[in-house]
Protein backbone atom coordinates (compact mmCIF):
# COMPACT_ATOMS: atom_id res chain seq x y z
CA UNK A 1 0.00 0.00 0.00
CA UNK A 2 1.44 3.40 -0.96
CA UNK A 3 2.02 5.99 1.75
CA UNK A 4 -0.04 9.21 1.65
CA UNK A 5 1.44 12.22 -0.16
CA UNK A 6 3.09 14.77 2.15
CA UNK A 7 1.05 17.82 3.13
CA UNK A 8 1.82 20.43 0.42
CA UNK A 9 2.08 23.52 2.64
CA UNK A 10 4.33 24.48 5.55
CA UNK A 11 2.00 27.17 6.90
CA UNK A 12 -1.80 27.20 7.36
CA UNK A 13 -3.06 30.73 8.04
CA UNK A 14 -6.62 31.05 9.31
CA UNK A 15 -8.76 34.08 10.03
CA UNK A 16 -10.92 33.73 13.17
CA UNK A 17 -14.39 35.26 12.85
CA UNK A 18 -16.48 33.70 10.12
CA UNK A 19 -13.64 31.31 9.29
CA UNK A 20 -12.06 29.22 12.07
CA UNK A 21 -14.76 30.13 14.58
CA UNK A 22 -18.32 28.88 14.17
CA UNK A 23 -21.21 31.26 14.75
CA UNK A 24 -21.13 30.43 18.47
CA UNK A 25 -17.40 31.39 18.60
CA UNK A 26 -16.24 27.80 19.13
CA UNK A 27 -13.95 25.63 17.00
CA UNK A 28 -15.43 22.27 16.00
CA UNK A 29 -13.80 19.01 17.01
CA UNK A 30 -13.44 18.07 13.35
CA UNK A 31 -11.53 21.28 12.60
CA UNK A 32 -9.34 20.84 15.68
CA UNK A 33 -8.48 17.31 14.53
CA UNK A 34 -7.69 18.47 10.98
CA UNK A 35 -5.37 21.20 12.29
CA UNK A 36 -3.71 18.69 14.63
CA UNK A 37 -3.15 16.33 11.69
CA UNK A 38 -1.63 19.16 9.66
CA UNK A 39 0.70 20.00 12.53
CA UNK A 40 1.65 16.34 12.87
CA UNK A 41 2.47 16.38 9.14
CA UNK A 42 5.02 19.14 9.75
CA UNK A 43 3.07 22.31 8.94
CA UNK A 44 2.43 25.20 11.34
CA UNK A 45 -1.00 26.68 12.01
CA UNK A 46 -1.07 30.44 12.45
CA UNK A 47 -4.09 32.56 13.42
CA UNK A 48 -4.35 35.85 11.51
CA UNK A 49 -7.13 38.05 12.82
CA UNK A 50 -8.39 41.59 12.83
CA UNK A 51 -8.99 41.28 16.57
CA UNK A 52 -6.35 42.85 18.78
CA UNK A 53 -4.59 40.58 21.29
CA UNK A 54 -6.96 41.22 24.24
CA UNK A 55 -9.93 40.05 22.12
CA UNK A 56 -7.99 37.04 20.76
CA UNK A 57 -6.10 35.67 23.74
CA UNK A 58 -9.00 33.77 25.36
CA UNK A 59 -9.74 31.94 22.10
CA UNK A 60 -6.11 30.90 21.66
CA UNK A 61 -5.94 29.73 25.28
CA UNK A 62 -9.09 27.65 24.80
CA UNK A 63 -7.55 26.02 21.71
CA UNK A 64 -4.36 25.24 23.61
CA UNK A 65 -2.66 27.32 20.91
CA UNK A 66 0.97 28.15 21.75
CA UNK A 67 2.31 29.40 18.43
CA UNK A 68 2.49 32.85 16.89
CA UNK A 69 -0.67 34.80 16.11
CA UNK A 70 -1.06 37.85 13.92
CA UNK A 71 -3.56 40.20 15.57
CA UNK A 72 -4.94 43.70 15.13
CA UNK A 73 -5.17 43.45 11.32
CA UNK A 74 -1.44 42.75 11.10
CA UNK A 75 -0.37 45.32 13.69
CA UNK A 76 0.62 42.75 16.33
CA UNK A 77 2.64 39.54 16.24
CA UNK A 78 1.83 37.73 19.48
CA UNK A 79 3.58 34.73 21.01
CA UNK A 80 0.67 32.81 22.53
CA UNK A 81 2.89 30.32 24.34
CA UNK A 82 4.81 33.05 26.15
CA UNK A 83 1.89 35.53 26.30
CA UNK A 84 3.96 38.40 24.94
CA UNK A 85 3.93 40.84 22.05
CA UNK A 86 6.81 40.43 19.61
CA UNK A 87 5.90 43.37 17.37
CA UNK A 88 3.30 46.10 17.57
CA UNK A 89 2.53 48.90 15.10
CA UNK A 90 0.51 51.90 16.23
CA UNK A 91 -1.62 54.38 14.35
CA UNK A 92 -0.29 57.92 13.94
CA UNK A 93 -2.99 59.76 15.87
CA UNK A 94 -2.39 63.10 14.11
CA UNK A 95 -2.83 61.49 10.69
CA UNK A 96 -5.87 59.59 11.94
CA UNK A 97 -7.46 62.83 13.16
CA UNK A 98 -6.85 64.42 9.76
CA UNK A 99 -8.33 61.37 8.03
CA UNK A 100 -11.48 61.50 10.17
CA UNK A 101 -11.88 65.21 9.46
CA UNK A 102 -11.65 64.57 5.71
CA UNK A 103 -14.20 61.75 5.84
CA UNK A 104 -16.64 63.75 7.98
CA UNK A 105 -16.30 66.75 5.67
CA UNK A 106 -17.48 64.48 2.87
CA UNK A 107 -20.32 62.51 4.53
CA UNK A 108 -21.03 64.09 7.92
CA UNK A 109 -20.43 62.89 11.50
CA UNK A 110 -19.14 59.37 12.12
CA UNK A 111 -19.71 57.03 15.06
CA UNK A 112 -16.35 56.07 16.53
CA UNK A 113 -14.55 53.40 18.53
CA UNK A 114 -10.86 52.64 18.96
CA UNK A 115 -8.54 49.81 19.95
CA UNK A 116 -5.72 50.78 22.31
CA UNK A 117 -2.30 49.20 21.88
CA UNK A 118 -0.81 46.56 24.16
CA UNK A 119 -1.53 43.17 25.69
CA UNK A 120 -4.36 44.66 27.75
CA UNK A 121 -5.42 47.42 25.35
CA UNK A 122 -9.05 48.40 25.85
CA UNK A 123 -11.59 48.93 23.10
CA UNK A 124 -13.14 52.35 23.61
CA UNK A 125 -16.64 52.95 22.24
CA UNK A 126 -18.09 56.40 21.61
CA UNK A 127 -21.76 57.45 21.72
CA UNK A 128 -23.96 55.67 19.17
CA UNK A 129 -21.35 53.19 17.98
CA UNK A 130 -23.06 49.80 17.59
CA UNK A 131 -21.15 46.79 18.92
CA UNK A 132 -22.10 43.22 18.13
CA UNK A 133 -24.53 41.46 20.45
CA UNK A 134 -22.52 39.41 22.94
CA UNK A 135 -19.25 41.06 21.97
CA UNK A 136 -16.33 41.19 24.38
CA UNK A 137 -16.16 43.95 27.00
CA UNK A 138 -15.69 47.52 25.84
CA UNK A 139 -15.17 50.81 27.66
CA UNK A 140 -17.84 53.43 26.86
CA UNK A 141 -16.63 57.02 26.52
CA UNK A 142 -18.63 60.23 26.30
CA UNK A 143 -15.89 62.57 25.09
CA UNK A 144 -14.28 61.80 21.70
CA UNK A 145 -11.07 63.39 22.98
CA UNK A 146 -10.59 60.32 25.19
CA UNK A 147 -9.95 58.26 22.04
CA UNK A 148 -6.63 60.01 21.57
CA UNK A 149 -5.29 59.75 25.13
CA UNK A 150 -3.08 56.67 24.54
CA UNK A 151 -1.48 54.81 21.57
CA UNK A 152 -3.96 53.08 19.25
CA UNK A 153 -3.81 50.15 16.83
CA UNK A 154 -6.91 51.22 14.90
CA UNK A 155 -10.06 53.32 14.81
CA UNK A 156 -13.46 51.82 14.01
CA UNK A 157 -15.94 53.99 12.09
CA UNK A 158 -19.66 53.66 11.40
CA UNK A 159 -22.07 55.95 9.58
CA UNK A 160 -25.77 56.45 10.45
CA UNK A 161 -27.00 55.73 6.91
CA UNK A 162 -24.21 54.46 4.64
CA UNK A 163 -23.54 50.74 4.27
CA UNK A 164 -20.18 49.28 5.25
CA UNK A 165 -19.15 49.01 1.60
CA UNK A 166 -20.19 52.60 0.89
CA UNK A 167 -18.42 53.92 3.98
CA UNK A 168 -15.22 52.02 3.19
CA UNK A 169 -15.26 53.30 -0.39
CA UNK A 170 -15.68 56.95 0.67
CA UNK A 171 -13.05 56.67 3.40
CA UNK A 172 -10.57 55.14 0.94
CA UNK A 173 -11.27 57.81 -1.66
CA UNK A 174 -10.89 60.86 0.59
CA UNK A 175 -8.43 59.63 3.25
CA UNK A 176 -6.63 56.68 1.67
CA UNK A 177 -3.42 58.69 1.41
CA UNK A 178 -3.32 59.14 5.19
CA UNK A 179 -4.55 55.82 6.61
CA UNK A 180 -5.35 52.29 5.51
CA UNK A 181 -9.05 51.45 5.26
CA UNK A 182 -10.48 47.95 5.50
CA UNK A 183 -13.76 46.18 6.19
CA UNK A 184 -13.39 43.30 8.62
CA UNK A 185 -17.02 42.27 9.15
CA UNK A 186 -20.56 43.54 9.49
CA UNK A 187 -20.42 47.04 10.95
CA UNK A 188 -16.63 46.92 11.17
CA UNK A 189 -14.87 49.48 8.95
CA UNK A 190 -11.41 50.26 10.27
CA UNK A 191 -8.78 52.97 9.86
CA UNK A 192 -5.26 51.54 10.18
CA UNK A 193 -1.64 52.66 9.87
CA UNK A 194 -1.02 53.33 6.16
CA UNK A 195 0.25 50.21 4.39
CA UNK A 196 -0.60 47.85 7.24
CA UNK A 197 -2.51 44.68 6.30
CA UNK A 198 -2.83 41.11 7.50
CA UNK A 199 -0.15 40.27 4.92
CA UNK A 200 2.30 42.58 6.71
CA UNK A 201 2.00 40.74 10.00
CA UNK A 202 1.77 37.32 8.36
CA UNK A 203 5.00 37.84 6.43
CA UNK A 204 6.80 38.87 9.64
CA UNK A 205 5.48 35.85 11.53
CA UNK A 206 6.24 33.49 8.64
CA UNK A 207 9.83 34.68 8.56
CA UNK A 208 10.18 33.83 12.24
CA UNK A 209 8.82 30.34 11.47
CA UNK A 210 11.13 29.86 8.50
CA UNK A 211 8.21 29.76 6.04
CA UNK A 212 7.56 31.73 2.87
CA UNK A 213 4.53 32.87 0.89
CA UNK A 214 4.94 29.94 -1.49
CA UNK A 215 4.59 27.60 1.53
CA UNK A 216 1.31 29.12 2.73
CA UNK A 217 -2.39 28.35 2.38
CA UNK A 218 -4.76 30.98 3.82
CA UNK A 219 -8.43 30.84 4.84
CA UNK A 220 -10.68 33.89 5.24
CA UNK A 221 -14.08 35.49 4.71
CA UNK A 222 -13.83 39.29 4.49
CA UNK A 223 -12.17 42.02 2.37
CA UNK A 224 -9.50 42.46 5.04
CA UNK A 225 -8.29 38.97 4.02
CA UNK A 226 -7.61 40.05 0.40
CA UNK A 227 -3.97 41.09 1.07
CA UNK A 228 -3.37 37.79 2.88
CA UNK A 229 -4.72 35.89 -0.13
CA UNK A 230 -2.51 37.95 -2.44
CA UNK A 231 0.55 37.06 -0.32
CA UNK A 232 -0.14 33.35 0.19
CA UNK A 233 0.29 30.66 -2.46
CA UNK A 234 -3.36 29.62 -2.09
CA UNK A 235 -6.38 31.49 -0.75
CA UNK A 236 -9.54 29.68 0.33
CA UNK A 237 -12.74 31.66 0.95
CA UNK A 238 -15.51 30.39 3.17
CA UNK A 239 -18.99 29.81 1.67
CA UNK A 240 -20.35 32.90 3.43
CA UNK A 241 -17.43 35.13 2.42
CA UNK A 242 -17.78 38.65 1.05
CA UNK A 243 -18.03 38.73 -2.76
CA UNK A 244 -14.81 40.79 -3.02
CA UNK A 245 -12.85 38.01 -1.34
CA UNK A 246 -14.52 35.23 -3.32
CA UNK A 247 -13.50 37.06 -6.48
CA UNK A 248 -9.78 36.67 -5.67
CA UNK A 249 -9.91 33.26 -3.96
CA UNK A 250 -8.41 30.14 -5.53
CA UNK A 251 -11.20 28.08 -4.01
CA UNK A 252 -14.46 28.46 -2.06
CA UNK A 253 -15.07 25.89 0.66
CA UNK A 254 -18.00 25.12 2.98
CA UNK A 255 -19.09 27.64 5.60
CA UNK A 256 -17.45 28.13 8.98
CA UNK A 257 -20.41 26.30 10.54
CA UNK A 258 -19.86 23.34 8.19
CA UNK A 259 -16.16 22.74 8.89
CA UNK A 260 -14.98 24.52 5.75
CA UNK A 261 -11.35 24.55 6.87
CA UNK A 262 -11.38 20.85 7.76
CA UNK A 263 -12.92 19.94 4.39
CA UNK A 264 -9.93 21.43 2.55
CA UNK A 265 -7.25 20.22 4.96
CA UNK A 266 -8.59 16.65 4.97
CA UNK A 267 -8.50 16.61 1.17
CA UNK A 268 -4.92 17.91 1.10
CA UNK A 269 -3.89 15.38 3.74
CA UNK A 270 -5.24 12.61 1.55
Amino acid sequence: MSSPAPFPFRLVATDLDGTLLRSDETVSERTREALAAVTAAGAAHIVVTGRAVPWTRHILDDLGYEGLAVCGQGAQVYDAGEHRLLTSVTLDRQLAGMALAKIEAEIGPLLLAASRDGLDGEVLVGPGYQTLEGALPVVPIRDAADLWAAPLNKIYVQHPTLSDDELAAVATEVAGGLVGVTMAGAGIVELLPLGLTKATGLSLAARRLGAKAVDTIAFGDMPNDIPMFAWAARGVAMAGAHDELKAVADEVTSSNDEDGIAVVLERLLG
